[in-house]
């Protein structure tokens, strides 16, 4: 028999690739610019004046609340609070003569010694003595306060800045330029703003019950588009919106142990919005578009024959597409050979594991 009496061999189905389709509950989320923001900032002022003798910390370094930062000359202070140790002692002094004096004119008005008129100036006298030594008191604590006040201590715990005063400079107690500045870092606050017509319609979408609450816990990307290894968690919404850009301001609380966020970083925010029950998630390799742009799929029927259908594909989620309508659970997706079969074409499925 020659060559050409032989039949090419019959060729069998093409070999596609499959994926199950199922309903579950797919997690809406939305990426949002924010910053970050220290969740405490104290800028450190002197409360009394005088020449700074020392800075006592490391510009950059974590301090504790309490923790001395700068010394001002203390020796007027020093000298203001001897005095008012003198003072005390003076009037205290005062006070036991005029005391002694006011409790004989109390036994000498019995036996009409004494007018009723001196007996009343002494022990008024003696009241006086008195309130010279509360005053006196209340001077030498006044005095001890601003002597304490030469120590400017850390208000709170976190991160100094730069010093903006060295040792030998002027520093009164009404000056506007802070000493330095602290900013607590850990946790850290990140804000971000939302439309708030976004918020609304995720409000309408709640309040009809076609969505459910989502979590609060929430991701972030970093300015170089990458991963923050630690979660972050909705603190609140402002509860105005801004009437120049039609926003809402949300605030998120981040851990932040190694200091990897600074205030002022620019951010990324991934917030869940929403959990759809029941939705169908479609690979995104399995989801085309025709001359006209609406969204396509080729689907196995159960003779294994191609079905071409017209889908509504409403957002990405990862690496697939929200399915509105076009596919339901049980559908056998083609996400692999979808170039050589064609509609009506008869298939072998080969099921693909869908990822996660």
């Amino acid at each position: 028999m020659g060559c050409a009496d032989k039949k090419p061999p019959k060729k069998g189905p093409v070999e596609v690739g499959v994926v199950t389709l199922r309903a579950q509950n797919a997690t809406i989320s939305t990426e949002l610019p924010g910053r970050t923001v220290s969740t405490m900032m104290s800028e450190v002022r002197p409360q009394v004046a005088g020449l700074i003798q020392k800075r006592l910390f490391t510009e950059g370094a974590m301090v504790t609340a309490g923790q001395p930062l700068y010394q001002i000359d203390p020796r007027l202070y020093r000298a203001s609070r001897e005095q008012a140790e003198a003072s005390l002692a003076s009037a205290q002094a005062t006070l036991v003569a005029a005391q002694a004096r006011a409790r004989r004119y109390r036994g000498l008005g019995d036996t009409e010694a004494v007018s009723a008129q001196e007996r009343d100036d002494v022990i008024a006298t003696a009241r006086q003595a008195q309130a010279a030594v509360q005053q006196a008191r209340a001077n030498l604590q006044t005095s001890n306060v601003n002597l304490e006040f030469t120590l400017v201590r850390a208000p709170i715990s976190g991160r100094a800045g730069r010093t903006l005063f060295t040792p030998g400079a002027l520093v009164t107690a009404s000056q506007a330029d802070p000493l330095t500045t602290i900013q607590q870092l850990d946790p850290i606050y990140v804000d971000v703003t939302q439309s708030s017509a976004q918020l609304l319609q995720l409000r309408r979408s709640l309040a009809a019950g076609k969505t459910l609450p989502a979590s609060a816990t929430i991701r972030l990307k970093l300015e170089d588009g990458s991963d923050y290894p630690a979660e972050g968690r909705i603190e609140f919404a402002e509860p105005i919106v801004d009437v120049n850009s039609g926003t809402v301001t949300l605030r998120a609380r981040f851990p932040n142990p190694d200091g990897l966020l600074m205030p002022g970083m620019f951010v990324r925010v991934i917030a869940p919005q929403s959990v759809v029950p029941g939705a169908i998630l479609a690979p995104q390799q399995g989801i085309s578009r025709d001359p006209k742009g609406n969204a396509t799929a080729l689907v196995v029927n159960k003779a294994n024959q191609v079905e071409r259908r017209t889908v509504t594909a409403g957002q990405a989620i990862g690496d697939k597409w929200l399915i509105t309508a076009g596919l339901k659970a049980g559908d056998r997706l083609i996400v692999q050979g979808t170039d050589k079969v064609q509609p009506k074409d008869k298939v072998k499925p080969v099921a693909i594991a869908a990822s996660k």
